[in-house]
């Protein structure tokens, strides 16, 4: 016997209701790192501060949509803007919402 929703197969409803939502606008950022400071540093950076980041420079961008880590990539050039090439996958039950 088939399992059935509302008349469909399984399979049908779950495509139908994954392009119901294709079209729904998701918010992706890249971390490249991050660092804490103290309200005293905060106020005294100026146009020529360089704030050093917690990661290595060889090591790869974390990829978040909806604050969800999915994956990680590195830093590439599109034209004249900056882009980011997904090196690897995040399975979804490793899956973190960012801190």
């Amino acid at each position: 016997m088939n399992d059935m929703t509302g008349g469909f197969p399984v399979d049908a409803a779950v495509a139908a209701n994954f392009r119901l939502l294709q079209d729904v606008d998701v918010k992706l950022t890249v971390e490249i790192g991050s660092t804490r400071l103290t309200l005293r540093e905060l106020l005294a950076l100026g146009e020529a501060s360089v704030i050093e980041l917690d990661r290595d420079a060889n090591e790869l961008l974390d990829v978040f949509v909806n604050g969800t880590l999915i994956g990680r990539g590195e830093v590439v050039t599109v034209g004249d803007k900056f882009g980011v090439r997904l090196t690897e996958l995040v399975s979804p039950d490793k899956r973190t919402a960012a801190k």
